[in-house]
């Protein structure tokens, strides 16, 4: 199934911004990289998060990168210090020290801004998901590995 909500569109293209901007920056992604997440999960979430505006969305592919997103979140917060460490300590020009800071310091909150956003994506799935349904079983239904992914997202 194809998704061709506009409002889903618009909702994909703020989380990848917000990725981007907040969590992708060029002061915490280099610690980002030393997680211990697959480089399968990477790709996912560089689809998610660069996907362009006229690019066919896919249900089945939305929810694959949605599952991905929230072993990030989940990991992310488990390794929120190791992250800190990482970023706090590397080399940088002390012109940039404040961007840093504010970078690290931020980074919790622009974390959860990221599940909040995923997690809205996810409802509004599942619900053009059971829209399209139309008396059959809906795919996230069919895709198990979707179970958990509020709870990872949510964080309890």
């Amino acid at each position: 199934m194809q998704v061709h909500d506009a409002s889903i569109t618009r909702l994909i293209e703020r989380i990848g911004e917000h990725y981007r901007s907040n969590i992708s920056n060029r002061f915490i992604r280099p610690a980002l990289l030393q997680l211990p997440f697959d480089n399968q999960s990477w790709d996912m979430m560089e689809s998610l998060t660069e996907k362009p505006p006229t690019q066919a969305i896919h249900l089945d592919e939305l929810y694959r990168e949605i599952i991905a997103a929230a072993h990030f979140v989940a990991l992310a917060r488990r390794e929120l210090p190791s992250i800190r460490g990482r970023v706090i300590r590397s080399d940088q020009a002390s012109a940039e020290k404040v961007l840093r800071e504010m970078a690290v310091n931020n980074f919790a909150s622009n974390l959860q801004v990221f599940a909040d956003l995923v997690n809205e994506l996810f409802v509004k799935l599942v619900d053009a998901d059971k829209a399209d349904a139309k008396g059959h079983i809906p795919l996230y239904n069919k895709m198990p590995e979707l179970s958990n992914v509020g709870r990872l997202l949510i964080g309890s």
